[in-house]
């Protein structure tokens, strides 16, 4: 087990005075059965009321408007965070079974719909029924199809865009997590593999020292249906560790966005990104 501690720091700066914003964040990380948060806040400049309530996926959401006029918006939210690793378990589930179970509950009806995001490219689709034909057990078919897809696909900054899509992304065969993280859950609901996508931090060093803050960004993965929800981080395959701290859950990144706003003014914002992550102990 981990202890986190996570500072990030966003806004929008304008080249002139907007009258009024209005604003949700989702940047702060919620208790689970794998983390507990010790403490969290989210400061707001310029100075504002703040209504907080959880949206239908279960993530935290801090909703505030600003009306009165500024040049930029500040949101740093600070959270400690003690984490445990989650280790991928099969439950030993038959296909016949996941789509009963799957037709069961909204949760995983949900996740079984592709979005605009997620729909995946002719060739993704094949990828992944060659694999699931060859597993009785779609839990480790899950596992070998996000495993797929991340040696497929490049982590690269800079070849895809926030809007992009997962067919964009897979004809680049590069991306980032949120890239990487919507191919997966698309070629895995292709297969009738209910996949969520997952928001959150990770640490960027395995063997972090304790006490050394060192800069992070937010990062995204999934997690798939087969018995029981288990999470996976196609951009690094690998499990979901010590030093994954999740914050939200949705069909993809759409739901779930740091920070999303409008404000009136005729002014083209800039978006502005800092996260800072330490290991306490």
């Amino acid at each position: 087990m981990k202890r986190l501690r996570i500072e990030h720091t966003t806004g929008f700066s304008y080249p002139g005075d907007v009258s009024a914003s209005y604003n949700e964040a989702r940047m702060l990380p919620g208790t689970t059965d794998s983390q507990f948060v010790l403490s969290s806040s989210l400061d707001i400049d310029p100075s504002t009321a703040v209504n907080s309530y959880v949206d239908y996926f279960g993530t935290r959401v801090s909703a505030f408007d600003v009306l009165s006029g500024h040049k930029e918006l500040n949101i740093t939210a600070r959270s400690l965070v003690e984490v445990r690793p989650r280790p991928i378990e099969h439950t030993g589930i038959s296909w016949d079974r996941l789509v009963a179970e799957s037709a069961r509950s909204i949760d995983t009806v949900e996740h079984l719909t592709q979005t605009r995001r997620t729909t995946p490219s002719e060739e993704v689709v094949e990828i992944a029924r060659s694999i699931a034909g060859r597993h009785s057990d779609p839990g480790p078919a899950a596992h070998d199809i996000c495993m797929a897809i991340g040696d497929a696909v490049e982590y690269m900054h800079g070849i895809t865009g926030v809007h992009s899509t997962a067919a964009e992304a897979w004809d680049a065969r590069k991306g980032v997590c949120q890239d990487i993280a919507h191919i997966a859950i698309g070629a895995l609901r292709a297969v009738g593999i209910p996949a969520r996508y997952v928001s959150g931090y990770l640490h960027p060093r395995p063997n972090a020292e304790v006490g050394v803050a060192v800069s992070g960004e937010s990062h995204a993965w999934l997690e798939w249906f087969a018995g029981e929800w288990t999470g996976f981080d196609p951009t690094n395959n690998i499990e979901i560790g010590d030093r994954h701290v999740l914050v939200g859950r949705g069909r993809d990144y759409n739901d779930v966005p740091p920070l999303r706003g409008v404000y009136a003014g005729p002014f083209k914002s800039q978006l502005f990104v800092r996260v800072t992550i330490t290991r306490e102990a």
